[in-house]
C-alpha cells in the first residue's frame, strides 16, 4: 500500500499525461487514448514519478471516480473520459435519467446563465447521476453550485448523451432553457 499524499499526487499525474499532456513524459496514445502499460510506467519513473504495475493497479482500484481503465489483459490503460485532446473513446448513444446534475463553482453562476454549460476545451459536458456527486464536483472549483439538468426535454429536442465507463454522463452541451438552479 503507499501512502495516501503520494497516491493521490501520482493519480492527478496520470489524469495530465493520459487525458492532456502525453507528451509531457513522451508517452503516444492510440486513437481511443490508450497507452502501453510497460512504457507508461518507465515513462513515468524515468520522469521522477516513482511508479510500478502493483502500484498502478491500486491507484485504478481505489481512485473514487474511477477516472482510469485497463484493457481485459491489463497490457492498455487510458482515462475514462475528461480529456482536452483528440480522442475517440467510442462512445455510443444512450438514454439518460429525465434528471442529470452539473455541479460548479458559484464564480461560474452568471456565466452558465447567459451561455449555458459548455465543454470548453474538454470533449464534452460532464453531469452526475446524483446530487452528492455533482456538489463534489462543484467543491473542487470553490463555493459549491448544482445545477439539475432536464434531459428528459433535451433528448426530445434531439441531444444526444453517452455514458462513460465510469457512470459520468457526457453531452456536447446543455442550453440554457434545460438548467434549473438548486439551492
Amino acid at each position: 500500500m503507499i501512502d495516501k499524499k503520494y497516491h493521490t499526487k501520482l493519480s492527478r499525474f496520470l489524469s495530465l499525461v493520459l487525458r492532456h499532456k502525453p507528451e509531457e513524459i513522451g508517452i503516444k496514445l492510440d486513437p481511443n487514448g490508450w497507452t502501453n502499460v510497460t512504457i507508461l510506467i518507465s515513462k513515468m519513473n524515468s520522469y521522477g514519478k516513482n511508479i510500478d504495475v502493483e502500484t498502478l493497479e491500486e491507484i485504478l482500484k481505489t481512485n473514487n471516480k474511477k477516472r482510469f481503465s485497463f484493457n481485459e489483459d491489463k497490457s492498455l490503460i487510458r482515462a475514462n473520459q475528461g480529456h482536452s485532446i483528440d480522442i475517440d473513446l467510442g462512445y455510443k448513444t444512450k438514454i439518460p435519467p429525465k434528471k442529470l446534475f452539473h455541479g460548479t463553482a458559484a464564480k461560474y453562476v452568471d456565466s452558465i446563465y447567459k451561455t449555458g454549460i459548455k465543454k470548453k476545451n474538454r470533449h464534452h459536458v460532464h453531469l452526475s447521476k446524483d446530487f452528492k456527486t455533482a456538489l463534489s464536483v462543484g467543491q473542487r472549483h470553490g463555493k459549491p453550485v448544482v445545477f439539475e439538468i432536464l434531459t428528459g426535454q433535451m433528448i426530445k429536442e434531439g441531444f444526444e448523451f453517452y455514458e462513460s465507463e465510469n457512470g459520468v454522463w457526457l453531452t456536447d452541451e446543455v442550453p440554457v432553457k434545460f438548467i434549473r438552479k438548486l439551492e
